[in-house]
């Protein structure tokens, strides 16, 4: 089966040797995003509720770009430098997502890219 590559000018570039997004038959699977502004490509700065905003609408620029939404989610990665952050980022994905809501893990980890306190990716499925 032959790999797509999707990207999109509204969402930060990649800061490695990898893709935005990769789709494989009706599955797509987005790279990690951190609170990156795609204009600046710096943080964002504010809270963890501001930070996870701006990684579900990078998240959100790169699977339309796909010609995919947020429904079309199947499993969400979250990670988290501070698990005390764990409801506000919740409160903010249910900004996103309605029932029936997509799989998802929480990890709490040392650190991320950039000194980001919250990275997630993403897997689609489309019919």
């Amino acid at each position: 089966m032959s790999r797509t590559i999707v990207a999109s000018d509204n969402a930060p570039k990649a800061i490695g040797p990898y893709s935005q997004a990769v789709q494989v038959g009706g599955t797509i699977y987005t790279s990690g995003q951190i609170p990156l502004d795609p204009a600046t490509g710096e943080l964002v700065a504010g809270t963890i509720d501001a930070q996870a905003r701006r990684v579900f609408e990078n998240l959100r620029a790169v699977i339309e770009a796909a010609g995919a939404g947020f429904a079309d989610v199947a499993r969400v990665g979250i990670y988290l430098t501070d698990l005390s952050n764990f409801a506000a980022v919740n409160a903010v994905m249910a900004e996103y997502f309605q029932q029936p809501y997509p799989a998802r893990s929480t990890i709490g980890v040392a650190a991320l890219p950039r000194g980001a306190e919250v990275e997630i990716d993403l897997v689609l499925v489309r019919g």
